[in-house]
């Protein structure tokens, strides 16, 4: 019942959220009319959006952040938030890196989380301007045979670009950008501060943007990770188009509206409540 509880608020929030940045603004009352839940449940929703940072409580209702384009949160503040729907894009997500082929791990806390179940795929060729993720792989080449050097049979090859290290952990700027055009990839999986019909990928970061637009030319397969919360966000800079994008991985909270619009632009939609909608281009 628990969980049927909480995927249940995760959707009543994708909807709210999808209100409150489409209209501007909604009431509480009018969310308990269309929602048909009570006023306490809906404030608890609010108060949890507001916690994320997606929403402004207001007398009354709530309204959207008005937040900087610019404005980007620091790692330790983006690992608390969504944190189920993170894991379980990470468990979908991770069957797309095959054995043995080179793939690409931009910066991100769900790229993060997807780092931490890749340590189980053999012969993974990982490059990354991620410190985070390369640590996840550092951490995981057990030594073998006594030696301090040694590597456990099948750990990933991991390279870190070099670059000026931004809020979230990731290192950008023309030394990154360098590496990463010399390169060639089998799959990119990448996060988003934003992503929508009309900006596509987005990031409040320009260096990032730079950085994050040589990854997906560098890759023959782009694959997107991004919870519901991404959907209709725009940060400063757009580095690619959905046109440009292969797969997005996403959350059951993903309201029904968005997810059709997604089946209609890409070639493939995965939602991690084990179901598939693939389409479009």
């Amino acid at each position: 019942m628990g969980d049927s509880q909480n995927l249940l608020a995760e959707q009543r929030r994708a909807l709210i959220l999808d209100e409150v940045r489409r209209r501007g603004g909604v009431r509480v009352n009018e969310l308990t009319r269309r929602l048909n839940v009570s006023d306490m449940t809906v404030r608890r929703d609010l108060d949890a959006l507001a916690r994320q940072g997606v929403v402004e409580k207001v007398h009354g209702g709530a309204v959207p952040v008005p937040e900087a384009t610019a404005h980007e949160p620091g790692f330790e503040a983006k690992s608390a938030l969504e944190l189920r729907a993170k894991e379980e894009i990470a468990r979908a997500a991770v069957a797309m890196a095959a054995p043995g082929s080179a793939i690409a791990l931009a910066g991100g806390t769900t790229v993060y989380a997807l780092a931490q179940r890749l340590v189980e795929v053999p012969d993974l060729t990982v490059v990354t301007n991620s410190v985070r993720v390369a640590e996840v792989f550092h951490n995981a080449r057990r030594p073998v045979g006594g030696s301090a050097s040694a590597a456990r049979p099948g750990a990933a090859t991991v390279v870190l670009t070099g670059g000026v290290r931004t809020p979230s952990d990731v290192l950008v700027g023309p030394v990154a950008d360098a590496a990463i055009r010399s390169l060639h990839f089998d799959v990119l999986f990448i996060g988003v501060h934003g992503i929508s019909a009309q900006a596509g990928l987005s990031t409040p970061n320009l260096a990032e943007a730079e950085t994050n637009r040589h990854f997906v030319r560098a890759a023959r397969r782009v694959v997107v990770l991004a919870d519901h919360t991404k959907w209709g966000a725009v940060g400063l800079s757009s580095f690619a188009s959905l046109a440009e994008v292969d797969a997005l991985v996403t959350d059951s909270g993903l309201s029904p509206a968005a997810r059709a619009e997604m089946a209609e632009r890409l070639p493939r939609l995965v939602v991690a409540d084990g179901t598939e909608e693939a389409a479009g281009p």
